[in-house]
């Protein structure tokens, strides 16, 4: 699959963003010059002033106050090719569709947003496994069906949101588990809005 990056993508600067956004991965921090010219193997510092250059003006990467090498607005574009079919093969497109941002995707009020690791198979038969990360917005409007963190009699636990002639309950996404019904309180802490799985 040929990707094709903005226009400003000149030479080897794709390549040479890759390298920076996999150091980045691993190090939470861009390399100074020095350390870009081994990351890259560029030798000369005019030639890596002018990579950056570019990089700059293409939005991928910016300086700090303290004029320090660091992520621009674009440095976390994830690349998003149309769609991949589950189904029958299909012929492979070449052009890219579009770029996404993960955060933008998933998180819609930063400031009452939060990743939870599931644990547990009572939502297995929903698609949630033991380990998976749940996005969960706080406060979030909620209605019965949706998937939510609730804490019921004290105890924190993410279920189906139901409700019925006695009132709202939990309902887990695996048939092994009964409906939990508040003995005392039922607090909806939020509502799950995503979810990401690592593969190993």
């Amino acid at each position: 699959m040929n990707i094709r990056y903005n226009s400003s993508m000149k030479n080897r600067d794709a390549e040479y963003l890759e390298k920076l956004r996999d150091y980045y991965a691993i190090h939470r921090v861009l390399p100074p010059f020095t350390g870009i010219a081994k990351l890259v193997g560029l030798r000369s510092t005019a030639t890596i002033a002018l990579m950056v250059g570019r990089l700059k003006a293409a939005g991928y990467l910016s300086s700090s106050p303290e004029r320090r090498l660091q992520p621009g607005r674009r440095f976390f574009e994830r690349i998003n090719v149309d769609h991949v079919p589950a189904g029958s093969p299909q012929t492979a497109n070449d052009g890219l569709s579009s770029v996404c941002y993960l955060d933008q995707l998933l998180v819609r009020i930063p400031s009452r947003t939060v990743v939870l690791t599931v644990d547990g198979d009572s939502m297995e038969e929903a698609g949630m496994h033991s380990g998976d990360l749940v996005v969960v917005q706080k406060g979030a409007p909620t209605k019965p069906g949706d998937v939510v963190v609730a804490i019921v009699d004290r105890e924190c636990t993410v279920k189906f949101l139901a409700k019925d002639k006695d009132g709202f309950y939990l309902k887990p996404g695996n048939r092994a588990y009964k409906n939990i019904r508040p003995k005392e309180e039922l607090e909806l802490f939020g509502k799950v809005v995503g979810l990401v799985r690592q593969y190993k």
